[in-house]
Parts: structure tokens; sequence; C-alpha cells
């Protein structure tokens, strides 16, 4: 939800904290950054795995997110605010 991460990035190698502490996917709550680096540098299938499951999560959260602020009234105010939010590279 805070943007793009390149997961072969060296500054992830250490980083223990939780994928997404407050994404809605097992996974974001079981994984560490580093674990799923290491994953993917070591060309594990599970580092796909466990990245697919958090980005369809995503995903679906972003669909429910829009349409409550279509039916709130607010959707383009929130899309500029998602849309400089989740591209940037973290």
């Amino acid at each position: 939800r805070n943007g793009i991460m390149n997961m072969k990035n060296e500054k992830w190698k250490n980083d223990f904290s939780l994928i997404d502490e407050d994404g809605n996917s097992f996974v974001d709550t079981q994984y560490t950054k580093a674990y799923l680096r290491h994953l993917f540098t070591a060309k594990e299938m599970l580092g796909g795995m466990i990245a697919s499951l958090h980005n369809l999560s995503f995903y679906l959260w972003l669909v429910r997110e829009a349409r409550k602020h279509i039916i709130e009234g607010d959707f383009a105010e929130w899309k500029s605010m998602m849309v400089k939010k989740v591209t940037q590279r973290l």
C-alpha cells in the first residue's frame, strides 16, 4: 500500500519487518521482507507465490476502496492521492 518494492534490492536484506503490517493477506503478517528477498535471490518458487498472494490481496483491497470512494463521491481526490502513493519506489 506504500509503493513498489523491488525485492532484489540490498536494502531488504536485513529488514525483518513484516511484508505489510496493515495487509489483508495471511502472507503479509507471516513473512518478513528479508525472508522474501532471500527467496527471490535464491530463485525459490515460494517467493513468487508469496508475492502473488500479497499482490492479489492488495488489488482486491484497492478495488474495494475505489468502490467505497465512488459511492462516497470523493473518488477523484482519493485516486490522486493513491496514484502518488502506490507508484513511488520504496
